[in-house]
């Protein structure tokens, strides 16, 4: 069990190290660094073991093929090979293509202005949360909210006299909630992903405990109450520097509208998002040309087609705001394919090391030893969350939160005959949202840097973040929405 044991610690010690060294910007390669360590690390156990190096390596090769497969096979033109199953790295950089064109269409920024406009100086606290939801959920990014509205929203509760601490926790609420259920977060498409099942199917499954948890923070956001604050300058600058900068009109919502059709119809991830990229470029063209243009003209001058080389830029390295626009930059910079190659780079390295604690039985002595007081679904609920919490605090990143819990239970719910989905879905219920209630992990450092709060002066209202774990465990023990195996996509 100690040789077992010593890569994780390894790992956890590394994890510590690289936070400690880089804080919020240790998701961006020094992590990464210390994966393919330890995964060192556990080749060496394999090699004391008395596995051969071939059987390591096809151990690790193993792992990543079903992420690789799929791009090897596009780049040599062998569509018809892939499945209607389509894989993670496809998806990743699909959603990254979606994004800039989204924002380049104006559907983002427009989604962000009406979803302003809920802003009741009556409700503040509880209007935050549905603000933070509407523009996380077109974001797809927790960060860029707390970023963007998130400071401003804590510099109008400061000068209200709100309290900093439920201001911010309505912050995090609302922004993890649209982010959990946004096809285009790289944490929803990451656990659809490390357990292998379809990322729409992943997103309904969600629904069960989401919405019950989302709507009983709101209700004690609205209940609370916050008579007396006006409405914030700083949103209204927002929503003038977004209609300026775009051309807003109902119509750019199209492309959301279509997505969520191809929701309700079971349309497979990856033609669905590769449809609304297409229509997210065209409402570019026909409704941005000016500031399509402008971007390509922007970084090249000479461009002899700038609305092409613009709608291009959006698809590969996203969407950039006229240098002049500091506080729409925050908000909006960002999306491309090249946005997703970090989140690639650490799929492929935690997939690694993950398969390597698999072939050289570390994996499975493991798991033998967390399931052996679970006998009904919900103590294996249970186990994925208290591996999920126990994973952001050891490892500090919730992007390994998500993976090696993932890998570590999967064998447990198929023998169970439990679908995945309820995998994935507990794996966003504890992973995902119990990040940023560690001050030390990435996301609790972030927010409480950025926000200006302590993590655990906020952490007491995060309740959306508190309530979805009890939820998950709840309706594991009274078997709530607990599909099973037939519900996995092939």
């Amino acid at each position: 069990m100690l040789l077992s044991l010593a890569p994780i610690l390894l790992l956890v010690a590394l994890l510590s190290t690289s936070v400690a060294l880089f804080g919020s910007d240790a998701s961006y390669g020094p992590n990464q660094v210390a994966l393919v360590v330890a995964a060192g690390a556990t080749m060496l156990v394999g090699w004391l073991r008395g596995m051969s190096w071939q059987q390591i390596q096809d151990g690790m090769v193993g792992a990543i093929t079903v992420s690789i497969m799929p791009m090897m096979i596009l780049l040599m033109g062998m569509v018809g090979a892939i499945t209607v199953s389509i894989m993670p790295m496809m998806i990743l950089l699909s959603v990254g293509a979606l994004i800039g064109s989204w924002i380049i269409s104006g559907t983002v920024p427009g989604m962000i202005f009406y979803g302003l406009q809920l802003l009741n100086p009556d409700i503040f606290y509880a209007a935050s949360a549905v603000i933070c939801a509407l523009a996380s959920l077109s974001v797809g990014s927790s960060w860029t909210v707390a970023g963007t509205l998130g400071i401003g929203l804590m510099g109008i509760a400061t000068t209200y006299g709100l309290s900093p601490a439920i201001t911010a926790g309505a912050i995090i609420s609302g922004a993890y909630f649209g982010d959990k259920l946004s096809p285009l977060s790289d944490t929803t498409n990451l656990a659809a992903a490390a357990v292998g099942v379809d990322l729409f199917e992943h997103i309904k499954n969600m629904l069960w405990t989401t919405l019950p948890a989302f709507a009983l923070a709101l209700l004690f956001f609205a209940i609370i109450g916050s008579e007396g604050a006006a409405a914030p300058d700083d949103i209204t600058r927002i929503r003038a520097a977004l209609s300026d900068q775009f051309a807003i009109t109902p119509w750019v919502l199209s492309p959301l509208a279509l997505m969520l059709a191809m929701i309700y119809f079971k349309i497979p991830a990856y033609p669905a998002i590769l449809l609304c990229t297409l229509c997210g470029t065209a409402y570019g063209a026909v409704f941005q040309p000016e500031v399509v243009r402008s971007m390509a003209l922007t970084a090249h001058p000479e461009s002899p087609a700038p609305l092409l080389q613009g709608l291009w830029m959006a698809l590969f390295s996203g969407y950039q705001s006229p240098a002049e626009m500091d506080q729409l930059s925050q908000l909006l910079n960002k999306g491309g394919l090249a946005s997703m190659l970090n989140t690639i780079f650490l799929i492929l390295t935690a997939m690694t090391f993950g398969g390597l604690l698999d072939s050289t039985g570390i994996l499975r002595q493991l798991l033998d030893l967390v399931l052996k007081g679970v006998k009904r679904t919900g103590d294996l609920i249970l186990a994925t969350v208290g591996g999920g919490i126990i994973t952001n605090i050891l490892a500090a990143d919730q992007f390994l939160a998500i993976t090696l819990p993932g890998r570590l239970f999967i064998s447990a719910y198929d023998d169970r005959g439990l679908s995945r989905l309820s995998l994935s879905r507990t794996l966003e219920d504890s992973a995902t949202l119990t990040s940023v209630l560690v001050p030390w992990n990435t996301c609790g450092a972030f927010m409480a840097a950025t926000l200006g709060v302590a993590t655990f002066t906020y952490a007491p209202y995060a309740l959306f973040n508190l309530i979805c774990p009890v939820l998950a465990v709840l309706f594991g023990y009274l078997m709530i929405a607990q599909p099973q195996q037939t519900a996995v996509s092939p």
